[in-house]
């Protein structure tokens, strides 16, 4: 097995998705296609025809999601018609599972350099869009009923760990709301951010250049007064949960002598990776069972790992997490540049977005090895990747790094 790293991801900046999103009439496959074409103008010692293989995530398959947008968000990059490529859906995951499957290429030896990504546009796509459900899934009772409503199934994680309060999980909205402004203000978040051209019926043409969705300023006293829209009296609310966005990212990943080969930078190296299923009525717990199976296959431990990127699906689905290991909520090293709740969680694409910010924070820190990518996945399932900072220094420099 060859080592695969990870050279650098890029993102669009997340907007909110329906009539009045600054993406309302953007359409998905422009949205990947920019963040494909900045990667390549990022790295001209990149040459392109040196691209094996293009794997971009959607979670809707329709439309401007469809036609296998791989292989046409390549050609339509500017990518060489001999580079190939293909569509994947792991619902949220996707992203995640389009460098997951590309870096098992890599390490097999059938690729050296492949470009992976994904796309959502929930404006235009609403996730659910066209699908038609096996009505036994429900009817054999394979699945509770509320398997299939994202909202309240986090609803049911609340159920079952009673100890997650609302009052927990709106401040740690609050908190990701405070990390990601400041994050901003310092430039933390901003430079893995591609322009993109927009078009409105009443503005005209425009450019993103930001972020969409974060309230900076959110209290806890403002969030405590949102509604419940998944059950009367309930906990979950649009200010202690991601939103429905649209965006797209792209990484471009390598085996390791390729990288150094061609004078691409490491941003980090791929240890492991791990999926898990668990009951889809509670899909929210489901990074916890890929953690642990992946600890179990890496040799490592929760104390190994000096910074978490989790998604923000749910504020209650992180807490859980953070719980099951002993973490504190406001712990530093997870999240420490805000998350889903602030910027946005444009189902398959996030995947790649957690990669990219854990890759920056390592720059930033030789005092970490290892640092950890997770997230909930819809239908029941947690995906878990293991990293490892090419810039260690091997010494523990700050309380808690590892």
């Amino acid at each position: 097995m060859r080592n695969v790293v990870f050279v650098e991801g890029v993102r669009t900046p997340f907007g909110k998705a329906g009539d009045k999103g600054m993406y309302a009439g953007t359409r998905a496959d422009d949205l990947v296609v920019n963040a494909i074409r900045e990667l390549l103008r990022r790295h001209p010692e990149l040459p392109p025809e040196r691209v094996d293989e293009v794997a971009i995530a959607a979670t809707t398959q329709i439309g401007d999601q469809g036609l296998t947008i791989g292989r046409t968000a390549a050609l339509l990059a500017g990518l060489p018609k001999s580079v190939p490529g293909f569509a994947i859906d792991r619902m949220c995951a996707g992203a995640m599972t389009a460098v997951t499957t590309t870096a098992s290429g890599i390490g097999f030896g059938a690729y050296d350099i492949a470009i992976a990504g994904g796309v959502e546009h929930m404006g235009r796509h609403p996730m659910g869009e066209g699908v038609d459900p096996n009505p036994r899934i429900v009817a054999d009772k394979l699945v509770d009923p509320t398997a299939l409503v994202m909202g309240q199934t986090a609803e049911n994680l609340h159920d079952r760990f009673p100890e997650i309060t609302k009052e927990r999980t709106d401040a740690f909205a609050a908190r990701s709301q405070e990390r990601y402004a400041e994050a901003v203000k310092t430039g933390k978040i901003g430079p893995e951010l591609v322009p993109v051209a927009t078009k409105s019926k009443e503005l005209g043409w425009g450019l993103a250049t930001e972020d969409e969705p974060p309230r900076p300023g959110t209290t806890v006293e403002q969030l405590a007064k949102l509604k419940t829209p998944f059950r009367p009296h309930g906990r979950i609310t649009a200010g202690n949960a991601a939103g429905l966005n649209d965006g797209a990212t792209a990484a471009i990943l390598a085996d390791e002598d390729t990288a150094r080969e061609l004078g691409l930078p490491i941003g980090m190296r791929l240890v492991g990776y791990s999926f898990a299923g668990v009951e889809p009525e509670v899909m929210g717990i489901g990074p916890v069972p890929a953690t642990e199976k992946l600890f179990k296959r890496t040799g490592l431990s929760i104390d190994d790992i000096g910074l978490f990127e989790i998604n923000e699906a749910f504020a209650v689905q992180v807490l859980a997490f953070l719980d099951h290991f002993g973490i504190a909520d406001d712990d530093p090293r997870v999240n420490q540049w805000g998350g889903a709740i602030a910027c946005g969680h444009p189902l398959a694409s996030s995947g790649v977005r957690l990669m990219t910010q854990l890759a920056r924070q390592f720059a930033e820190r030789p005092d970490v090895r290892y640092g950890l990518t997770t997230m909930c996945i819809g239908i029941g399932m947690g995906g878990t990747v293991i990293w490892e900072n090419p810039a260690y220094n091997g010494f523990e420099g700050s309380e808690g790094a590892k």
